[in-house]
């Protein structure tokens, strides 16, 4: 990495970091960004794949890299297949560690309760987000520094008030 700005191969301004990748499929696109200042970048199936509703695929890229020591690659769906289709990343988000060689793959999942999605080969179908990341050092204590919000999680902080729009909670 150099202090130096580069382009991307679209010639968005950005593009500062360079990361080594192996295209396993020649016919295939490279991840590409849709659009300057986009912080994922689209990755695409590489084989056919229908799922049924409710129908889980671990669905291949064409595509491993070399992400350098300290950053991670997070793999998130997009958001209009989500909106229109159902279709989700399941662990989203994917996680890739800068020590992973093999093709990057994507476990999508049909969230849609009666539909069929067909995907066809070169369909962008998730998003890689690269980003900077810390490794922790976790130290045993006896008790945790008091905060403001405490030990309140789930819920705790409000948000959604069911009784207030004439239903029940469920």
């Amino acid at each position: 990495m150099s202090d130096d700005h580069h382009t991307d191969p679209d010639g968005h301004p950005g593009a500062d970091l360079e990361i080594a990748l192996v295209r396993l499929d020649p016919d295939l696109p490279l991840p590409s960004y849709a659009r300057p200042g986009d912080a994922g970048a689209d990755l695409c199936t590489a084989v056919d794949v229908e799922l049924g509703p409710h129908e889980r695929a671990l669905v291949p890229t064409g595509v491993a890299l070399a992400l350098p020591p300290g950053y991670v690659g997070l793999v998130h769906p997009r958001s209009g297949l989500a909106a229109r289709h159902g279709l989700s990343v399941l662990n989203t988000p994917g996680t890739i560690d800068a020590g992973y060689r093999g093709e990057i793959s994507v476990l999508l999942v049909n969230h849609d309760p009666v539909t069929s999605l067909r995907l066809r080969r070169g369909d962008r179908i998730a998003q890689l987000v690269v980003q900077r990341h810390e490794r922790a050092r976790f130290v045993e204590v006896d008790r945790l520094p008091d905060s403001e919000r405490g030990s309140g999680g789930y819920g705790s902080t409000g948000g959604y008030d069911p009784a207030s729009r004439g239903g029940e909670e469920q």
